[in-house]
């Protein structure tokens, strides 16, 4: 079980991807476990997720998912579990909030503020795929564990 999660091809691919991912995704974490960069913090993000239906321990999988995930993306480790937690609320976020948007995001202010398409979200998937078939890469804790 260990050799499937640590595993990884030491090529580049892995830290390149790992590390795009952890700077796209750690201020949407940071905005909602801290409040920063103009996020509601905790309460406010668990009130908006449970007027959609999600859990709050769900709640919080996602908020932890979003803010420690990309943490241990930049170290590599658990790359995959990481991916993988990340591909769900992707999975989420487009299916419970961008889904009625459209396809594209609001580049040209034609939607109110806040109305963003699916596209990042498919953006995402596609790259966290791609970190659950690598694993961490090059320079990962993950490689150093699986050895």
């Amino acid at each position: 079980m260990a050799n499937l999660i640590f595993h990884t091809d030491c090529g580049l691919a892995g830290l390149l991807l790992r590390v795009t991912v952890a700077v796209v995704m750690f201020p949407h974490g940071a905005q909602k476990l801290l409040g920063w960069f103009g996020g509601h913090g905790p309460s406010g993000t668990l009130g908006f997720f449970t007027a959609l239906g999600i859990p709050t321990v769900a709640g919080w999988i996602g908020i932890l998912a979003e803010s420690v995930g990309p943490v241990l993306l930049v170290l590599g480790l658990g790359t995959r579990v990481v991916a993988l937690l990340l591909a769900a609320v992707m999975v989420g976020a487009a299916l419970l909030v961008h889904r009625d948007n459209g396809f594209f995001m609001n580049w040209g202010g034609q939607q109110p503020a806040g109305k963003e398409g699916f596209e990042y979200h498919i953006l995402a998937l596609g790259t966290l795929a791609a970190l659950v078939v690598t694993g961490g890469g090059t320079w990962s804790l993950d490689a150093l564990l699986a050895h």
